[in-house]
């Protein structure tokens, strides 16, 4: 989800890439996600990030809040970002991302764009700093906020490039393991970013993904291969996309770097646009854990 922008996601995975989870312990010496997630062939995925949302507080060992005044990032100058307890909280065993408006109209600073008024703020934090992976299998457990099919709020969980290896948005890639707008109550939208060589869309997605309720919990997975990108929703494959980009690109391209992990709630923009009016708030996601393997 480019956060000034938004959309994509997707991918396969052949058989042998196919998982289903044991009862065996997971390791004692690193992160631990549970039970043990096998491939097809046997072989054990090795967990390399967890959290639980277990604590009363972010751990920003592991995340660090996203804000507009540091990296330009907000839902297309409606709200700002901001590092803020009514944002970003984590308690109850969920971590609680938060679209609310302020007691007054802040200014909010944008270094990208330039500096402008709003009285609303949004929460969203990435592990960019603590962790990035290339390749592997995602796991979050979250729900969206229900704005009674109004338009005007957006979930996203998506991954993104530590470094602009190959260029400026998309052409170094982006994964949105599920974005969620709230004119759309019956799917969450999985969105791939690049530029690909089978057509002049810069994205790749499947409208299709429907699921009930996106505002109670579903299980977002990705598999992320150097062939295939693969989201699943509480086990059901959603989108299998094979990776091919376009000249000079060959291979993995651009998705042969390490990506980042982000967890957004925002206010809507584009065919989704945010309304004072008609949009109730406060509007909030929530994450269950985020489990990672390699």
């Amino acid at each position: 989800m480019k956060r000034t922008s938004a959309l994509l996601l997707a991918s396969a995975l052949v058989a042998a890439l196919t998982t289903f989870t044991t009862t065996a312990p997971a390791a004692a010496d690193g992160p631990s996600c549970g039970a043990t997630v096998l491939k097809d062939d046997g072989t054990p995925w090795v967990c390399t990030f967890a959290d639980e949302f277990d604590g009363n507080a972010l751990d920003r060992t592991k995340w660090t809040p996203q804000e507009t005044g540091v990296g330009g990032l907000s839902g297309g100058g409606t709200d700002c970002w901001v590092d803020n307890p009514n944002t970003i909280a984590v308690n109850a065993g969920t971590l609680k991302l938060t679209s609310r408006q302020y007691p007054w109209p802040i200014l909010c600073k944008n270094p990208r764009g330039g500096n402008y008024v709003t009285q609303y703020i949004s929460g969203s934090v990435t592990t960019r700093g603590a962790f990035e992976q290339t390749y592997g299998r995602w796991e979050i457990r979250a729900k969206f906020g229900n704005a009674q099919a109004t338009t005007g709020t957006q979930s996203a969980l998506w991954l993104y490039p530590s470094k602009h290896t190959y260029g400026d948005w998309p052409a170094s890639g982006e994964i949105d393991i599920a974005e969620y707008y709230s004119k759309y109550t019956d799917r969450a939208i999985p969105v791939i970013h690049y530029n690909r060589a089978d057509t002049e869309d810069k994205s790749h997605t499947d409208y299709r993904c429907l699921i009930w309720q996106p505002w109670q919990f579903h299980t977002y997975t990705l598999v992320w291969t150097p062939t295939d990108i693969v989201i699943s929703i509480d086990g059901q494959e959603c989108i299998d996309h094979k990776i091919s980009a376009a000249a000079p690109l060959t291979g993995s391209a651009p998705f042969d770097q390490p990506f980042v992990t982000n967890l957004t709630q925002t206010l809507g923009m584009g065919q989704n646009p945010f309304d004072p009016a008609t949009t109730p708030l406060p509007q909030q996601t929530q994450v269950d854990y985020v489990r990672v393997w390699s």
